[in-house]
């Protein structure tokens, strides 16, 4: 709830007095415990390994480290780091996506004595820089793949890939540290309202105070299974990753993918049978949309912004126990805590942890009295050092207490007691807001928004839509000048994080102001999505039940029964969100692929009525059958799925023909196909129905560029006609052998390969749970495809990128007699021919796409994909001639 500051000013009559005074700043502010503080967090780690060292840390692809090989990787990592120069308070940028390695990167710098400062490979390259130019690295830790998405200006370069064998040779015992409790363990960088992200310091005793103290309450015992799901760039992923470790937990860490996805997030859920999960009330609600019924036992930590409390209530009927969380970056990660009670009238955030104290207080900086609203301070051992760099900033919003000994933080925060001590949050005072979870100032986003030349003003705000705080950004034009809302958006998304780009950006002509002259946020219009031409009004009770299913889950009225899916700016997200509700409602199961088939309410409504769902049973798969062009064939990436293939589409224009062909079994009925010859096989049987004769345009993106390369040899072969031959990002299997013989085919939401031979048997608990696990995961498998069932999504992606994998290494190609072109992403290949040139030789043509690339499925969505989209569209010209 955003509050006034003129509003929420506590006149002096409203401070506190004798014994209530003493009640609020002493008695509920006695929270003083003894907490063995006086340790680092990596040595309270490796104690709990040495008691257990069996414990396991997992990834949802069946990859595992026990506790103990944990501890050796880490040691010997941390050595490597001593011998590059970093020792006590010296910073190590750690730029890794979520995954085992990524904890043993933090766990590494620490045991090193260095404080690590996480860089999220997702966020924009010149946001990355601004990181990067003020932390001033010794060190950046990272994975070969992400090297072109890190400006190379700053500290040594360790790829934990590439430099493993080096890595490899130090001991596997702990490096002598000399850092204590009062050395920084990491630097978070947050929001800023000037356009430059500010550096949060937070030290190692501060650290574990919250640790042990969260082992009490909420608490965490050796017992429990946690699934972590947050990015390591925000602050409570410390508490994701280091309570289990300091308990001998089991610690289960999430993908990036599956964490942004409801169904995956709850299949992974019930499949780890996990009994801690901490997350925004976002990903909570996300949940509970995908048609989460409960899970038995499992403990809810919710935090990061307001819990609503029909949300908390909708927990409450899920989990066994749902606590919420609250505290800023700079009182680490969390301040104070309340267990829900189903029936409390308001939620509140609770009381301070241990060691811990909060104070709420006017603009004179005098305690306000219970009830009254006031500014929330937080004071105690929780306290960060300050902002790196910014001694100004430091002075301004860490101050002498002056209620008690040590600092206090100025959280910026409204707040009141309530009569028995706890405290509810009320909102900010500032023009920073909470959303997902991520703490943003709005004057980033206007300042980004104001530096362009077609924009004359700017204001950003958080409005509450569908029970979410969502971005929405407000802009005055320069005259002459009329920016689209889409454009804006894409340029956002180029310097700002994913998290801090506007769901909807509004053009006004002139901002409301108020009587002094401020900008009147509050008179600002709501955004008013509509979709684009004539609703025509549904016409029977299914296209009724889907229209109200489509207005409500996209925030877009009114809806006709023609309106296109993907013409309503939503992604495969909110198509997965979509269908869940779609099935609720009709009780049935539609794999998202109808969303090619069927991607308007009047189309659908004749799957949902007749339950024939062609793409079910094909691999071919119409996703615009319209047009006059020769058809495009588009084969599937190691995943199987073809979902990330609709923008491409799109961008291509009506007039161009476009199928996918997608793996055989992917949603059940058939039994998935198993070489590449096979694959090319069926593939051609099923697209020579729709075209019997050539000439064919073919196209491969990854994976499918190897089978589309079968393909194309196989129709030479029958004397066939192939005009177009195009890769996108895909290797030949030599090169893949050659530079990485565990290439990801999928990027981020692959498994990662098996490790290498060891010279030694593996003597672990994990060697001998890990062949009875693979058997009973066999075991579903089979059962799944007997029946003809659809698998599980994130069982289905890591099944059929296996698949791949193998089929990929025993696939020889041929020599190719005809032309290919071959697109790729920049900075992601050491090779600009990608293995091809020794098949094709001077007939091959490789094309760079510039921009920012991570995995190699960025170069199929925006901005990127336009320039796919326009080099397949010259080749096609080239070929028509």
């Amino acid at each position: 709830m955003a509050i006034d500051i003129d509003a929420t000013t506590v006149e002096t009559r409203g401070c506190l007095e004798g014994p209530e005074r003493q009640k609020v700043l002493v008695d509920w502010n006695n929270t003083a415990a003894s907490l063995p503080t006086d340790r680092c967090v990596h040595e309270l780690i490796a104690e709990q390994a040495r008691r257990r060292p069996s414990a396991t840390i997992e990834d949802l692809t069946g990859q595992s480290l026990t506790y103990a090989e944990l501890e050796a990787r880490a040691a010997r990592l941390a050595r490597h780091l001593q011998a590059l120069g970093v020792g006590r308070g010296g910073l190590v940028a750690v730029a890794v996506d979520r995954s085992l390695e990524m904890i043993v990167a933090v766990l590494a710098v620490l045991k090193a004595g260095g404080a690590y400062v996480p860089l999220d490979p997702a966020y924009p390259r010149e946001r990355l820089a601004l990181m990067l130019d003020d932390a001033q690295p010794l060190v950046v830790l990272t994975k070969e793949s992400l090297l072109a998405r890190l400006p190379h200006r700053h500290g040594q370069i360790v790829c934990l890939d590439r430099d493993s064998d080096e890595i490899a040779r130090h001991e596997s015992v702990a490096p002598d540290c000399q850092a204590g409790p009062n050395d920084l363990a990491y630097v978070i960088y947050t929001s800023g309202s000037t356009g430059r992200p500010k550096g949060v310091m937070v030290e190692h005793g501060s650290l574990c105070n919250l640790l042990q103290d969260m082992r009490r309450r909420p608490g965490l015992t050796q017992e429990d299974t946690l699934l972590a799901v947050t990015t390591l760039s925000f602050d409570i992923a410390g508490v994701e990753l280091y309570l289990p470790l300091l308990t001998g937990a089991r610690l289960v860490v999430v993908d990036r993918r599956t964490a942004a996805d409801g169904r995956l997030l709850l299949e992974a859920l019930e499949r780890f049978r996990a009994t801690v999960m901490q997350a925004t009330p976002a990903t909570w609600r996300m949940l509970v949309d995908a048609g989460w019924s409960g899970t038995l036992g499992l403990k809810a930590l919710c935090g990061g912004e307001a819990l609503p409390l029909a949300l908390g209530r909708q927990l409450l009927d899920r989990c066994a126990q749902v606590w919420n969380l609250y505290g800023p970056t700079e009182g680490t990660i969390w301040s104070t805590f309340q267990r829900v009670d189903r029936a409390a009238e308001a939620v509140s955030i609770g009381r301070p942890f241990a060691n811990t104290s909060v104070y709420i207080v006017d603009e004179s900086l005098a305690p306000v009295a219970i009830g009254k609203p006031g500014e929330l301070w937080i004071g105690g051992v929780g306290v960060a050092r300050g902002y790196l760099n910014r001694p100004d900033l430091t002075a301004e919003c860490f101050l002498a207490n002056p209620f008690a000994n040590g600092r206090i933080y100025r959280t910026g925060d409204i707040a009141r007691y309530l009569p028995d001590g706890r405290i509810q949050f009320l909102g900010r005072i500032d023009n920073q807001v909470k959303v997902r979870g991520f703490r943003i100032e709005l004057g980033e986003i206007e300042t980004a928004l104001e530096q362009r030349d077609d924009v004359r003003a700017a204001v950003a705000v958080a409005r509450e839509q569908r029970g979410e705080q969502r971005l929405v950004a407000y802009v005055v034009p320069q005259p002459g000048h009329t920016p689209r809302s889409s454009e804006l958006r894409r340029a956002l998304a180029q310097r700002l994080p994913e998290y801090m780009v506007p769901a909807a950006i509004v053009t006004v002509v002139e901002l409301p102001l108020t009587p002094n002259g401020k900008v009147d946020r509050k008179a600002l219009p709501d955004p008013e999505p509509e979709a684009e031409g004539e609703a025509i009004a549904p016409r029977n009770l299914v296209e009724a039940r889907l229209v109200e299913i489509w207005e409500r889950v996209l925030g877009v009225a009114p809806i006709g029964i023609r309106h296109n899916f993907f013409d309503l700016g939503t992604d495969s997200l909110t198509a997965a969100r979509l269908f869940v509700e779609v099935e609720k409602a009709f009780g049935c199961r539609l794999p998202l692929t109808p969303v090619f088939e069927a991607p308007t309410i009047e189309q659908l409504a004749e799957l949902v009525r007749t339950g024939i769902h062609s793409s079910a049973t094909s691999s071919l798969v119409p996703i615009q059958p319209q047009g006059t062009r020769p058809p495009l064939f588009c084969v599937h990436g190691g995943a199987g799925t073809i979902l990330f293939y609709h923008e491409l589409s799109r961008r291509l224009g009506p007039d161009q023909p476009f199928y996918g062909l997608q793996s055989r079994g992917i949603y059940g009925r058939n039994s998935p196909l198993r070489t590449v010859e096979e694959m090319a096989e069926h593939y051609l049987g099923e697209l020579e129905q729709i075209r019997p004769c050539g000439p064919y345009h073919l196209v491969g993106y990854c994976f499918g560029g190897i089978v589309a390369y079968e393909m194309a040899q196989r129709l030479r072969e029958r004397g066939e006609e192939v005009a177009l031959l195009a890769l996108i990002n895909a290797p030949s299997p030599a090169y893949i052998h050659r530079h990485n013989p565990w290439f990801r085919s999928e990027g981020d939401d692959a498994p990662p390969p098996p490790p290498p031979p060891r010279s030694r048997p593996r003597r672990s608990a994990t060697a001998l749970v890990w062949p009875v696990r693979k058997w009973v995961h066999n075991a579903r498998f089979k059962a799944y495809m007997a029946l003809g069932r659809p698998l599980p999504e994130n069982w289905r992606n890591g099944y059929f990128v296996r698949l791949a994998h193998v089929a990929e290494r025993q696939y020889e190609p041929r020599p190719c007699p005809g032309e290919l072109l071959l697109l790729r992403g920049e900075g992601l290949y050491v090779e600009p021919d990608l293995g091809w040139g020794a098949l094709v030789g001077k007939r091959l043509r490789s094309v760079e796409i510039p921009g920012q690339h991570v995995i190699p499925r960025d170069s199929m969505s925006e901005p990127r994909v336009a320039l796919v989209a326009e080099q397949l569209q010259q080749a096609i010209r080239r070929a028509g001639t």
